[in-house]
């Protein structure tokens, strides 16, 4: 696998004083990739499986995680799983060889943040990583709840109401709906939903917004209660009171 490391001095950005927890199995990705987090400005700390992750996790204080899908015994997503199951809301980047639609929703229903293919280039994972730090920043912000029609989204405590009933979402589901609820009444494209939610494009054929869309439509509607999240065929959807 080819990690392309930037040369010259440190990029001084969001990653200065940010440590990070590199997993992965294979000893020459693990070196190569914290040497170059480390280069750019990172505090890093190493792990070599995801039971050892689980164990610094619960005894360590890290600011984001970047880890391996494919790892013996306990794999990359059932890593996440465990951490969101325990409440945890890290920023999580996982990395991965296979690179279909299918899997990447995989990882990130499980609730990752963002999924780079393997091979990458350093300069990407960085840039991935300040924008997931970003946005892990400005979401710990407080702010009143919104209401939209039966929904009440709490941002701050990241709970969800439908008619005063609480609704179980992802961390992913969530993330979605607050970038919808915080633009209600604007149409946003599948694009820019990907943009906003993920940090980061993806292929322009993908159906991951569409997918997590469905996923929050289950959970969200009742029978006899109007639809508040519509879609605006050929552009992407809006969340609005139509009652």
């Amino acid at each position: 696998m080819i990690i392309r490391v930037p040369a010259g001095p440190p990029a001084q950005q969001d990653s200065a004083g940010r440590t990070v927890l590199m997993v992965d199995d294979d000893p020459d990705v693990r070196t190569s990739v914290a040497r170059g987090l480390r280069h750019s400005g990172f505090d890093v700390r190493v792990a070599a499986s995801g039971k050892e992750a689980l164990r610094l996790l619960s005894t360590e204080t890290h600011d984001a995680l970047v880890l391996d899908v494919q790892m013996p015994e306990l794999d990359g997503v059932a890593v996440v799983t465990a951490l969101r199951a325990l409440g945890n809301d890290i920023p999580i980047c996982v990395l991965s060889a296979r690179d279909t639609v299918n899997d990447r929703i995989a990882g990130l229903e499980a609730g990752a943040d963002d999924y780079l293919t393997k091979p990458f280039d350093l300069g990407e994972l960085v840039a991935r990583l300040n924008a997931l730090l970003r946005r892990s920043s400005h979401s710990d912000q407080s702010s009143h709840p919104m209401t939209v029609g039966p929904l009440t989204i709490d941002t701050a405590r990241r709970l969800v109401f439908v008619e005063g009933e609480r609704v179980d979402l992802t961390k992913r589901e969530f993330d979605l709906l607050a970038v919808l609820a915080e633009n209600a009444g604007v149409v946003l494209s599948r694009q820019r939903l990907l943009e906003l939610v993920w940090g980061y494009d993806f292929d322009v054929d993908t159906n991951v917004a569409d997918v997590f869309i469905s996923y929050l439509r289950r959970k969200l509607e009742r029978d006899g209660l109007p639809r508040v999240i519509h879609t605006v065929r050929g552009i992407g959807y809006v969340l609005r009171d139509e009652s």
